[in-house]
């Protein structure tokens, strides 16, 4: 008979330079969420995010500089297969996920439904729109990864996410590059997990400054496609 171990859902958090947000993140969470633990990875900040964290009683991981958003979010993964968790929810610093979205996310994971569910801002309209340069990166990876995977997949760099345990134990050991979203979807497509995407709300940033820049978006949506495509070329051997 198989062993059902009782859930157990870790929150990843990874922050870098979100002293003006992370309050309101984890205040938005106890709300909405006060049954999972919460991990924050402060990815080398140099302001007062890491301070603000633990003032509000939750745990923290800091890396020794910036490593950046993959490091950062792998950093949770191996952290929750260590201690055996048998769910993990990514939401980001920037207070654009709100927690009150985040059980969809769980349900479906409960409902055995798939090892990753992506929470989407463009699969239904909810208003939100983001710069030109994430609309024309999600759309070129939106097609790139359908012709890998099989699957239509809108919002391929949402960060609001949440995995399996097999999913963690997968990306605990190999969790892609420096941009990681659109990369991650083909690679656990192709080791055999089940991918979903719902549709859920997201804000605009309001405070704080995101780290990618216009010239970043260019090399982004290169580095990333390079990686994607590779996984095609894998899966013809």
């Amino acid at each position: 008979m198989k062993n059902h171990r009782p859930a157990k859902v870790l929150i990843i958090i990874p922050a870098y330079q979100e002293e003006d947000n992370i309050l309101r993140v984890l205040e938005d969470i106890r709300a909405h969420l006060p049954g999972p633990d919460v991990l924050v990875i402060n990815d080398g900040s140099t302001d007062r995010t890491a301070a603000r964290a633990r003032q509000a009683g939750v745990k923290v991981i800091d890396l020794p500089f910036n490593l950046g958003i993959g490091a950062a979010v792998q950093t949770g993964f191996q952290y929750a297969a260590a201690h055996r968790y048998t769910s993990a929810l990514q939401i980001d610093a920037d207070f654009q996920h709100p927690a009150e979205e985040a059980p969809r996310l769980l349900k479906a994971l409960e409902d055995g439904k798939a090892d990753l569910v992506i929470g989407s801002r463009f699969l239904a309209p909810t208003g939100y729109r983001g710069s030109w340069q994430r609309r024309l990166g999600n759309f070129i990876f939106q097609v790139t990864n359908a012709l890998i995977v099989g699957q239509r997949i809108v919002d391929n760099t949402s960060g609001f996410r949440a995995y399996s345990e097999r999913a963690i134990a997968i990306l605990a050991l190999n969790y892609l590059g420096e941009y990681p979203e659109p990369e991650s979807i083909s690679y656990l497509d192709a080791n055999g997990c089940r991918l979903v995407e719902i549709p859920v709300k997201m804000r605009n940033r309001s405070a704080g400054a995101s780290s990618i820049t216009p010239f970043k978006s260019i090399y982004y949506m290169v580095r990333v496609l390079i990686s994607i495509l590779s996984f095609k070329k894998r899966r013809r051997r």
